[in-house]
Parts: structure tokens; sequence; C-alpha cells
């Protein structure tokens, strides 16, 4: 396989690309048209297909012989618990869950929601609604009632599964609280919430339309996978919207699957009995489409893992799981690596551990900066690759591909678009910029299979959010530009530019710049109104531990290192030194409310930030230092 072919036909011939990709899934009905274009623009792949996700990824290894191989790890430090499950097994499992939502009354096309820790039943709840044809809407477990409310009422479930409680560190959170609440809160009614009681917290006495997981399971019929149409939606995802008003973004089973599969040879180069580990969460994309979906379709072992890249019960946790489990491919966010580098800068407890199974690292869900680059590559010495995707795309639209031998990486780029993928970065009248110069980075349509559907429930919110900007074009929402030679360069939101004196600024390159110096942990960049100049920016550091240089000393460090790197019209000279950043609990940086912070703007805690308490901390250091 290699790349620059691969890429030029994925372009130049979609539906034969697509179709020679389509072979490698095992189909109940071949699809009898690859490439649908609606009036409106919109694609529909493999049309006239019929398949069963659920089958794909458990059934049709079992049958092909491969059932007594390990399907799913799961590691959870945080209750002291390991388990393995063959493929057999878990079929058997889901199917017997599969069964028990049906004696509930959920049909095909009917919404269950999962709110759920990092536990099997998450995995297994997924793929039981796979099998029956039922749409999944997983919440990330924890979610503050309201939030819970506003996707209840937005997708009208028919059942809730979950759990007693989830685990953070060593902190227990009670989920039927919170469940309680957001139905008290919710216009629509669920037939039925099913709890899985954990002996950290078993579940307390049950309500009227509360069942005992294990009881339910265990009161079942198993039942067989159904034939759905390839555009038969799998899932919907909420994302944060701009309104507000969540979105919840939809995908088809068919061009999910068959995205899915190809990404994990093509992207990752992982083939069956490999292991592959994702450090995600099942509440967000990344561990649908890479802890669940994309490892199961490709025979792979997945790695579901409970825990923290520190403290449970150090900064050498992920290693551990690595050397243990005899990972291939990891599969991590930025932030998680800064959290150990900033506990083990010298990698001391990497030593421990043989990682010698791991033969490519992949980082993405934010910008790598250098920093964390540089140190994964001295410490693991294997291929560090960043790639970049979104919620709606579903899987990787740029990265470097071990699968087909293009391994080519630069510092600070995302690597080159997959396949399918169309790149391109546009100024604001939509034209397509020269190499190098910043743009709105958008992908020609028609879009490849995996991408988002539409909005749940709202088709002019899907159009306007990503096709209104630039007709003809999907907008990402994040800026950038390409390079002569095709790498892309993701440097931020949209909305993370800033206008100092007529320079637009990205705060992405900025922050690499401050991260770039060795007294720096993490970092963000904000904009600030300034009189003068219009914005200034604003520094926010977290600084390695053990760093015994005065705070004034780094100052005059970080706002040299800016003057040589971007220039003196940057203006930047305010810097506050923090403990931690707000961010969400994918580790995404809520550079908005820092914003709203340092104006003095009234603004609300998000629900999905990971540690209410930074905000107090971050208000304490505003209040005490000088503007």
């Amino acid at each position: 396989m290699n790349y620059r072919d691969e890429y030029r036909r994925s372009i130049d011939a979609k539906e034969d690309f697509w179709e020679e990709k389509s072979k490698d899934l095992p189909w109940l009905k071949e699809p009898t048209k690859m490439l649908t274009v609606g009036a409106d623009g919109s694609p529909s792949w493999f049309d006239g297909g019929f398949l069963n996700t659920c089958y794909a990824c458990l059934d049709h290894h079992v049958d092909a012989g491969r059932g007594d191989q390990d399907a799913l790890i799961y590691d959870s430090p945080v209750s002291n618990t390991i388990e393995t499950y063959s493929f057999s097994e878990l079929r058997d499992r889901v199917a017997r869950v599969a069964g028990s939502l049906k004696k509930l009354g959920v049909t095909q096309g009917a919404v269950v929601i999962i709110y759920m820790p990092m536990i099997p039943e998450a995995v297994i709840s997924m793929l039981a609604c796979a099998r029956i044809g039922a749409i999944h809407s997983v919440v990330f477990g924890g979610f503050a009632p309201e939030e819970l409310c506003l996707r209840i009422d937005d997708a009208k479930p028919e059942v809730i599964l979950s759990a007693s409680c989830g685990i953070e560190f060593e902190k227990i959170i009670p989920y039927q609280p919170l469940i309680r609440e957001a139905l008290r809160l919710a216009k629509h009614q669920p037939k039925a919430v099913v709890i899985k009681s954990r002996k950290e917290i078993p579940a307390p006495d049950l309500g009227s339309t509360e069942l005992d997981w294990d009881l339910w399971e265990a009161d079942s019929v198993p039942v067989d996978c159904v034939a759905l149409p390839a555009s038969h939606p799998l899932y919907i995802l909420y994302t944060s919207g701009t309104t507000g008003k969540p979105k919840g973004i939809v995908r088809d089973n068919g061009g999910h699957a068959v995205a899915l599969k190809y990404s994990m040879k093509a992207v990752y180069d992982v083939q069956e009995g490999d292991v592959f580990w994702a450090a995600s969460d099942v509440g967000w994309v990344v561990g649908h489409s890479y802890i669940v979906y994309g490892p199961l379709l490709a025979g792979c072992t997945t790695v579901l893992y409970e825990g923290k890249p520190v403290k449970t019960p150090d900064a050498g946790a992920f290693w551990r799981v690595i050397s243990q489990h005899r990972v291939k491919v990891f599969f991590v966010a930025p932030t998680a690596i800064r959290a150990i580098r900033k506990e083990d800068s010298q990698g001391k407890l990497i030593e421990p551990y043989d990682i010698s199974t791991l033969e490519s690292q992949f980082v993405a869900g934010e910008r790598l900066d250098p920093a964390t680059y540089r140190w994964l590559v001295q410490h693991l010495k294997i291929p560090v690759i960043d790639h970049w995707w979104q919620t709606e795309t579903g899987w990787p639209v740029c990265s470097s591909f071990p699968g087909m031998q293009e391994l080519d990486t630069r510092e600070g780029s995302c690597g080159k678009p997959c396949p399918g993928w169309d790149v391109m970065a546009l100024d604001e009248e939509g034209t397509i910029v020269d190499p190098g110069e910043e743009g709105s980075l958008v992908f020609g349509s028609p879009l490849p299979p995996g991408a988002l559907l539409t909005v749940w429930g709202d088709e002019k919110r899907f159009h306007d959010s990503y096709w209104k900007r630039f007709p003809g074009f999907y907008l990402t929402g994040d800026s950038g530009f390409l390079d002569s030679d095709g790498f892309v360069y993701v440097m931020g939101r949209t909305d993370d530019v800033i206008n100092v004196a007529g320079h637009r600024l990205s705060t992405g390159r900025m922050e690499e710049v401050l991260a770039a110096d060795s007294a720096v942990a993490e970092c963000a960049v904000v904009g600030k109104k300034d009189p003068e100049k219009g914005e200034i920016p604003v520094g926010f550091v977290i600084l390695n531990l053990g760093f015994n240089t005065k705070e004034e000393e780094v100052v005059k460090s970080l706002v040299k290192l800016m003057r040589e790197s971007v220039g003196a019209f940057a203006n930047f000279k305010l810097v506050f030194f923090v403990e931690k950043l707000p961010k969400t609990r994918s580790g995404k940086i809520l550079r908005r409310l820092l914003r709203s912070m340092i104006e003095k703007e009234s603004y609300s805690i998000p629900s999905t930030i990971e540690d209410p308490g930074v905000i107090k901390h971050i208000e304490t250091v505003l209040s005490q230092s000088a503007p």
C-alpha cells in the first residue's frame, strides 16, 4: 500500500477506491451503489448494502475461528481489576444484553443513552445496541444533571444504561443521584434505567423504573444480529456547540465501519491479533472509534483503561499497561503526556518497564506542542505521530502512515491528508491561500465514508454550522495552513486568533514558543482587550516541578523568546503562573473561560470542566497579580 497512490485514487476515483475498501467487511448484502450525492451535496455511501456492525466486530471473528483470541482487556488500577474477554465471551455477553434490551421494548431505530464509567459494560452496551439496530448515545459518566437532561430531551431515549458510580483517582462519584436529578428536570422520561452495581458503591434501593443490571442481564434470551441498511444510524454523540445547546453528531453503520476498518491498517498499521490501546474514554469520539469499533472490526485486542496518566499510582502508569499487555500501538492526548512529563521530566518511570512491543505512538485531541513531541521522541525512541481529526469526522483527517510506508513527520505538523480527505485552507473570501499562509481549514465535498451524516433532529443546524460559511466546503472551525509539500499545520480554533495592532497572531503559535522554554510544563495563551493595541497576548504558565528559577527571571526569558520567535509586535509581556489550567475532561483548554476571567466578565463554569476547583485557584492568582 503506497500513500501517494492511495491518496490520489481516493480523490480522483472515489467510488472505485471505496468499493475496494468495502470488500474488507462482512456485508450481509453487498452495496449496489457506492456513492449517492443529494441535491444539497450530502453524500450517502454504500446504498443497497446491509450489514451489522456488531456482527463485523464480534461474530465474524468467532465464525472465522478466532473466538478464543482476546478481544477486550479491562485494566482498572482505580478498582484494582484486570479482566480479559475473548471474542466468544464478549459476543455472548453482548447477545444477552441485546436480548435484555429487546425485552424492555427497545426496537430498531430506538435510542439508548449509555451513562457509564470505563467498565466492560460500557463497551457491551454499545455493541448490544448495534446488534439490534438501536441507536446508542454515550454520555460521559459523571456529567452534570443539567447536561444529561439536555441530552435526554434531545435524544429521547427508550432506556438509560448506567452504573452505580465512577472513580476519579480515589474519589467515588455516585451516578444514581445525578441520573435521578436529570430525569426530574427532563421532559422526556425513558421506560427504564438499568444500573450496574459496583463494589465501591453498591446501588441503593431501586426506584420503580430502575433495574439491577446483573438480574436484568441474567434474565434474558440471547439474540442474533439484525441486518441493517448501510445508512442506518449507529450512534449519536454530542459535542459542544456555539449556541450552548449540544450538537448530536449522527454516524451511520456502513460508512463508519468501512472507514474505521481501513484506518486500522492504513493509518495505525495493526491487524488481527495485535494489541491496540487508545487511552481515552467511551464518552468521546476517540473511545467510540478506537477503543470499541476500530480495533474490534480489525480483529485486534483493545485495552479499556480506567485510570489516569498520573497518580494511579504514579506517572509510570501508562508504561506499565503497555508492558503488561504487550501493546503495539498507543494513542493518547498530548495533555496526558504533559501531565506525565511534569511529574517525571527525566522519564525515569519508563525504565522499569519493557515497552519494546510498542511500535508507534499516536497523539491527537489538541495540538502537539514541540516540547511534548521532543520528550516523547527522546524517551520512546519510536515514531511519534501527531494526527488530527474531530468528533464530526469520526476518523483521522491528517496523519503519517505506518501502514502505507509514509513515516515522514515534521515538528508542529499533524501530517498529510488521509486518503479520502480533500483538505485546503481558505481566506475570508473563500479563495485557496498560498502554501504557508494561514486560513480556515476546510474539506472539499463529498466527505468520505465515516463522516457525520447530520445533526440529530436539526438538519438546518447541520448546514448552518458546517456548510453555510463556504458553500461546497465543510468548515472545520480550525485555522491552519498547508506547506509546499502538503503537510498540514493546525494552529487552533478560528476564534483562537488575536489581533495585536493589526497583526493577526495565532495563540497556538505563541503557546508553541512558550512551551519551548525548559521551565515550562504547560501553557495557554489568550487575548486581552487593550485600548492601544486592540488585543494583547496573555500567558498562563505551569512551571515544571522542581524548577527553582525566580518567576521574574522566567518572565524575562519568555518575553525574550517571544520577541525572537514571533516579533516585538506581539507585545507579549503579561504572564500568570498557575498550578493547573481549566480543561475539559477530554483535555481541551477552556481558553474562552480564561479570556472572560481576565476581562472580569461574567462567566459560568462549564459542566465539561475536569476540575472545577481550578477556577478558584486562577481567580486567586489574578486577584493577587498586578495587571
